[in-house]
C-alpha cells in the first residue's frame, strides 16, 4: 500500500474531496514524524509501537578486507506489532484487501480521527 492508496481510501471513506484527504493522510505522517525525530514513543492501541534507539559505537569488520573498523553511533527506528495486529494478520490466508483493513479498524479509521474535529465540521 503506498501513501496515494492511503489518499484514495480516505477519500471514498469519508466522503471529503481528494485534497482534503491528501492532506489528512500528510498531516498524519508528519505528525508522526515530528513525534518520532523528537524521540517520543508512538503507541498505536491494536496497532503497535514505534520507538527510535540509540545504539552505541561498535567495533565491526569489513567483509572484503576482514580489517577492523568502527561502526559509529546511531538512532534507529523500531515497530513492534501489537498482539491484535499479530493474531490479525495470522487469521488471514490471503492478503487483506482494502474493505477487510478498514472493517477491522485499520489505519485509515486512525487517519481520520487524528486530524482535528474543526476541519471536518468547516466542511
Amino acid at each position: 500500500m503506498t501513501k496515494a492508496d492511503l489518499v484514495e481510501n480516505v477519500y471514498y471513506k469519508t466522503g471529503f474531496s481528494k485534497k482534503e484527504s491528501a492532506e489528512i493522510v500528510e498531516s498524519v505522517f508528519e505528525l508522526i514524524k515530528d513525534t518520532l525525530e523528537s524521540g517520543d514513543k508512538i503507541k498505536i492501541a491494536g496497532f503497535g509501537n514505534f520507538v527510535v534507539k540509540q545504539k552505541a559505537t561498535r567495533r565491526g569488520r569489513n567483509p572484503q578486507t576482514g580489517e577492523e573498523i568502527e561502526i559509529s553511533s546511531r538512532k534507529i527506528l523500531t515497530f513492534k506489532p501489537s498482539q491484535v495486529l499479530k493474531v490479525a494478520i495470522n487469521e488471514e490466508e490471503t492478503k487483506p484487501s482494502f474493505e477487510s483493513c478498514n472493517q477491522r479498524g485499520g489505519l485509515i479509521v486512525l487517519l481520520v480521527s487524528l486530524y482535528p474535529y474543526e476541519y471536518r465540521d468547516s466542511r
